[in-house]
């Protein structure tokens, strides 16, 4: 079974996909609708809720961040799932506590489960430059 930050991630990457194609809802709601549904483990939810919480409180500012290594792409461009885990990858940057090379690994393989190879490409080429950019790596 996969590690627990693991599956972490993958729940708050299902909460932030989810609030992405809704729009206007209010991220915890989304995030608590979709793990009630899932039937989310209580640790699981611990760990995805906050990162979940920092974009929340943060996510302009993360977004021009991505958006300020993104060569000629602008967020709304891209496709849902790359958004939604570069948005996730920002949080966890953020948030300090995983080694960066952790955060962009975990990342890209998010990348490639739910959306494709490029994804994943793309994905490590604009984290790779914000953690850079961040003074991670």
């Amino acid at each position: 079974m996969a590690r627990l930050e693991t599956r972490g991630r993958s729940r708050a990457l299902q909460a932030l996909y989810a609030w992405d194609l809704r729009g206007d809802a209010s991220l915890e709601m989304v995030a608590a609708q979709v793990w009630d549904d899932l039937a989310v483990a209580a640790d699981e939810r611990a760990f995805a809720g906050a990162l979940i919480n920092i974009v929340r409180a943060r996510g302009n500012e993360l977004d021009e961040e991505i958006e300020a290594v993104t060569t000629n792409w602008r967020l709304s461009r891209l496709g849902a799932i790359e958004r939604s885990v570069l948005r996730l990858a920002a949080a966890e940057l953020e948030q300090g506590g995983t080694p960066p090379k952790v955060v962009l690994q975990e990342a890209v393989r998010l990348a490639e489960r739910y959306g494709s190879a490029p994804s994943a490409r793309f994905v490590n080429g604009v984290l790779d430059a914000l953690a850079r950019k961040l003074g991670r790596l």
